[in-house]
């Protein structure tokens, strides 16, 4: 079922989910699209890369603003890309690499997550919340966010300025290499971490559950983290991460946009995109239902009066 959401819900939403601590900037007209999107895409399995180049491809058609695409299968060895070094503000989607960033360096320090962290990194993922993730990179700094995105190989990530977490810039190149790291076996996060990681991700509350989870097969499992944001120039950023595991197949997926008109029309482009890989990916008889997002519940801290200092 589509819910749809008033202009004072998605006023909330945008506060809870972008990671932005100002205030909501009208929504700009989205820009088309520069020429047709070119995605690339390569495998070992005969067939597989140029069906999912033009099904992809196929999605994107018509569709405004500017869309970058991450996909890599560790079974199948497909990979596909689009705009992979464009710089994006992160939103919500950069509190996955806050989480990461917290466990890189417990470990450093060979110690567990206190309950309070454990609290604020609970709230942080499964609700997006902005508080708890203020609090966590105030605590972190700066310093130590660029030291865990050096050690991940995260060079085209470049953190927010002045505590604005939400406008970290990001690039598909980077969020797919975070994934990565997220679902297999590394020097860098821990097994424990990466299970933590995923188990977060894999309860993300219902209202959040849309984006990249859309069209995934029911023998799937999901794990997601999604971002939103409005500003003046670009309009709405609209983002999803997300990996996933099942059918036979071991894949990571990003997409990010901005140059949308709502935050509906993103959401749109996104699960297009996810729906048109999950089919060439795992194609099933049936699919688990998707939720797209309702309103949601009222934030602890809309727009804090003085911003997070990192």
């Amino acid at each position: 079922m589509t819910h749809r959401m008033s202009r004072g819900a998605r006023v909330l939403a945008v506060s809870l989910g972008a990671g932005m601590l100002i205030p909501l900037a009208a929504a700009a007209t989205p820009a088309a699209a520069v020429g047709t999107p070119q995605v690339s895409c390569t495998s070992e399995k005969a067939g597989l890369a140029a069906k999912l180049q033009s099904d992809i491809t196929a999605a994107l058609a018509n569709r405004k603003g500017t869309i970058a695409v991450g996909l890599y299968d560790r079974t199948t060895k497909t990979s596909c890309t689009l705009r992979s070094s464009t710089a994006y503000d992160s939103a919500s989607v950069v509190k996955v690499t806050v989480l990461a960033t917290l466990l890189w360096d417990a470990k450093k320090h060979n110690r567990y997550l206190t309950s309070r962290e454990t609290d604020l990194a609970t709230d942080m993922i499964t609700k997006s919340d902005n508080t708890a993730t203020s609090t966590l990179w105030r605590q972190l700094g700066v310093t130590k966010v660029k030291g865990f995105l050096a050690a991940a190989g995260m060079t085209q990530t470049k953190p927010g300025a002045d505590g604005y977490w939400g406008l970290t810039q990001i690039t598909v190149r980077d969020e797919q290499k975070l994934l990565a790291l997220v679902t297999a076996k590394n020097s860098v996060l821990t097994d424990n971490s990466r299970a933590y990681i995923l188990k977060l991700m894999g309860k993300v509350v219902s209202s959040q559950r849309w984006g990249t989870p859309a069209g995934a097969p029911s023998s799937v499992a999901v794990h997601v983290k999604n971002g939103w944001l409005s500003r003046a120039t670009h309009g709405w950023r609209v983002h999803s991460v997300g990996t996933f595991n099942g059918g036979g197949h071991d894949y990571t997926m990003t997409v990010l946009t901005h140059g949308n008109s709502t935050m509906d029309y993103g959401v749109d482009t996104i699960q297009a995109v996810a729906k048109a890989i999950h089919k060439d990916l795992v194609p099933a008889t049936s699919s688990a239902s998707v939720q797209r997002y309702v309103p949601t519940d009222t934030p602890k801290e809309a727009f804090p009066a003085v911003p997070a200092t990192g």
